[in-house]
Parts: C-alpha cells; structure tokens; sequence
C-alpha cells in the first residue's frame, strides 16, 4: 500500500519541549509527503514508459497493416514467400531499381459514404484499363459482387482511376499487380468502405486465388475502397479478397510487367513495378 500523511516513518523519539517537538513533527510530516510526491511521480512515469511502449507497438502493427495489403498489401495477406519454387531476388530482375517517383493524384479520400446502388444486378458489365503497357480488359460479376461492382464502375465513371499509378507487383509467392490507389502508398482510398462479398466462390475455394482474377485489397474484414489486384498466376492466397471479376485480355500485359520485376521495396519479389505502370483511364459499361 502508498504510504500517506498517517503512516509516520521509523525515527527516533519525539523531544520533550513542545515547540521543537512541534517543528519536528512538522519536518517529518514534510519528509512524508516529499517521498510520497517522489513515489507518486515514479508511478506515473512507469504508467506513462508502458503506455508509450503499447502506442509504439499499436503503431507498428498498424504500419505493418499498411505495408500489407490495402495493400493484397499483402496490406492484409498471405506472405509472398509461401512459393519456394519462386526465383530469388538475387537471381530476378525483381531485384532490379524502380528509378521513378509516384505523383500522387489530388483526389484521395474524395466521398464519405458508399456510392448508392445504381448497377443493374442482372446485366453484364465489362472495363477496361488502358496501362502505358497495353490495355486489359475486365469481365465484372455483378450478379456474386453487386457493391464491389457498383463501386468499381462509379469510381471509373468519376474518373476516379485515371492517372492513378499501380504501385504494387508481387513476382514471389503470390502474382498480382494491385492498383487503385490514387496517393500511390498502398494506404489511400476513395473515403469510403464497404463490405466483403463473394468469398465463398468456388473460384477461391483450396486456397488459391487463380489467374485471371480480380479482387479487392483491404486492411481487414469489410475494409473495401478502391484498391483492387489484378492475378497474373495462380496465387496462395486466404479467401479474404472479395473476387468480382476475370480478366478476359491483357494477360501478356501484365507477365510482361511482372518480368521487369519489382524493387523489392516490401521484401524479395514484392514492391513497385521496375517500370512505372499507370492506368491512363479506367472505363466501365454495361453491355
């Protein structure tokens, strides 16, 4: 228990005459509470070193987080090195040095809430993503992935994705070029979420995300803007990323990005694309 004013210390006897035992009694009350201010400030640094150190850590999982998936991230995922057969970065060009810097576009964080729904559910929807490298085309599901879907086309329709670099390529373990971000860190987003969808598709089911996939990156359950990966190769991957859609061309536009390699930013075979990869304009129509 902390000592207080009624808990004396050991000392010595009291003296007889009333006024030095008077003027003791008051030092050793001053005494008392001296200790008892230093133990008390003692205890509030040892509670304020534990706090620091549990914001520090807090931080550091939440750093790790953004240099994850929100970033397939990984910014939430399985660990690019789960492919023993992968190249090493020393003997892959994923090793080699992306000399550019990401522009970040001015329209990060740019709504509050989810778009309304505006897709018809029933139709088929198609996009297209013009890279500097070539185009890919998409084939939307917005039968399994309505709110994925209905996102992804409003975003396009704002232009929201035009001008936006890819700022991520993975070249071991997992295959997958990510993109959507407009600040180009791997942590940016259109300032609204949504929910997961899909993730019981027979497509994902065993672990593997195959080639040919869309899907949404996040930082976690429900986390969905509007960064989103596009699979070159089968990849091994948690049935965590909502799947919405296929890719029906491209695919040699995109082997061909991920054998310029990476820089390895994020650890071997994973970081920004060697050569800058920008999607010059995302469109999205209803067929």
């Amino acid at each position: 228990m902390a000592p207080n004013d009624t808990q004396a210390p050991k000392a010595g006897p009291l003296p007889k005459d009333p006024e030095k035992r008077r003027r003791e009694l008051q030092r050793r009350k001053l005494e008392r509470q001296a200790k008892l201010r230093a133990q008390r400030v003692a205890e509030a640094r040892k509670r304020t070193a534990i706090i620091g150190a549990c914001v520090v850590a807090v931080a550091a999982i939440a750093v790790g987080t953004v240099a994850l998936w929100p970033s397939a991230k990984h910014k939430t995922t399985a660990s690019a090195d789960t492919a023993s057969s992968s190249p090493s970065a020393a003997s892959s060009p994923s090793a080699a040095k992306a000399n550019y810097t990401i522009t970040p576009k001015k329209n990060e964080g740019s709504w509050k809430t989810e778009p309304a729904m505006t897709i018809d559910t029933s139709a088929n929807y198609t996009a297209k993503i013009n890279l500097g490298q070539g185009a890919v085309t998409l084939k939307l599901d917005a039968k399994d992935a309505p709110h994925t879907v209905n996102s992804f086309v409003f975003l396009a329709n704002q232009h929201f994705f035009d001008g936006v670099y890819c700022h991520r390529i993975t070249t071991s373990g997992i295959y997958v070029l990510q993109c959507g971000d407009p600040t180009g860190t791997g942590s940016g987003g259109p300032g609204y979420s949504f929910k997961d969808e899909n993730l019981t598709s027979a497509s994902i089911k065993g672990g593997t995300y195959p080639a040919g996939t869309v899907a949404m990156a996040n930082s976690g359950a429900n986390t969905n803007g509007s960064q989103f990966f596009l699979v070159y190769k089968d990849s091994p991957l948690p049935a965590n990323y909502t799947p919405f859609g296929t890719i029906t061309g491209g695919m040699d536009v995109l082997n061909a990005i991920a054998a310029k390699g990476s820089d390895s930013a994020n650890g071997p075979g994973d970081g920004k694309p060697v050569a800058p990869v920008i999607m010059n304009t995302v469109t999205a129509t209803k067929n």
